[in-house]
């Protein structure tokens, strides 16, 4: 996938857009490659077959959900088909001016959780009917957290000696027994900095609901841990408004995502391991602290 694909997907598909120029955005994505088409709108391909299902849902379901929150999110210009070698459905949004949400742009981090929690109220409180419900489309966020318990366990085995695995076993075992009893839900699913846009130093967007779904919003939370601390956290903690079975549960999620990510083969990003140390740390401070 370059910026030519995305010129001849357009040329063949597009063609009142074939003039405008194409050019990668400056922080792209895993799940997908994004490119500017001219100045107002993105181009949006996903990278592997796991993860095409998210532009069909985006598509039916981002315009729906739109009118009904705080800040803007991606508006969906058009969808596109597969072509020129290119084996999925793309999309063309509407381009969201921010940046993406990194410390040093954001004015005062307690008030920044506080909208964020704002952001995610208003989500969760949106009529879920029809919504699709967490699956694989998801990754399965939104469903239980069991789902990941094998690769989990295999995490723990593996680090053993690196991470308190004991106190970690207990984190995981208290968020598989914190069940979800609730209706579903809206939940965006991949909920992080990478997908916040700030503007003048406060929250201005929020982008990629590809992982989006109906279920348990524990998955929501996980930024408490990976994005937030003392007062910003107590902040977004208060404002969401959630019982301890979902921090039990939220916990769980982003334990998981820190052990696993610990556990790949190789040496990695030494500064990426050290923030998945951290959040290890602060979930299970966190954990003692509640028990």
């Amino acid at each position: 996938m370059d910026a030519a694909l995305v010129k001849r997907l357009i040329a063949g598909q597009f063609p009142r857009w074939s003039g405008l120029d194409v050019t990668p955005v400056e922080v792209d994505g895993w799940d997908n490659r994004t490119y500017r088409l001219g100045e107002t709108m993105t181009v949006r391909l996903p990278t592997a077959a796991g993860y095409a299902a998210a532009i069909a849902k985006e598509t039916r379901w981002l315009p729906v959900l739109a009118p009904l929150l705080p800040l803007p999110v991606p508006p969906i210009v058009a969808q596109g088909e597969p072509a020129e070698g290119y084996p999925y459905a793309w999309s063309i949004r509407g381009w969201l001016d921010g940046a993406v949400a990194r410390p040093e742009r954001i004015d005062d981090l307690t008030r920044f959780a506080g909208s964020v929690a704002d952001f995610l109220r208003a989500l969760h409180g949106i009529d879920a009917t029809d919504g699709p419900a967490a699956g694989a489309h998801s990754f399965h966020r939104g469903g239980p957290p069991a789902h990941y318990d094998g690769e989990t366990r295999r995490a723990l085995t593996a680090l053993h000696g690196r991470v308190d695995t004991r106190r970690a076993a207990a984190v995981w075992d208290a968020a598989l027994n914190a069940s979800w009893q609730g209706a579903p839900v809206w939940f965006h699913g991949d909920f992080a900095t990478n997908n916040l846009l700030v503007r003048d130093g406060e929250l201005a967007a929020v982008i990629d609901f590809g992982t989006c779904g109906v279920g348990d919003p524990a998955c929501d939370l996980v930024i408490a841990w990976t994005e937030f601390s003392g007062a910003s956290r107590a902040a977004f903690r208060g404002a969401v408004d959630q019982d301890d079975a979902m921090w039990a549960r939220a916990r769980g999620w982003a334990l998981w995502k820190a052990l696993i990510s610990l556990a790949r083969p190789g040496d990695g990003d030494p500064e990426e391991a050290a923030g998945h140390h951290r959040v290890v740390d602060e979930v299970l401070a966190d954990h003692d602290h509640a028990g």
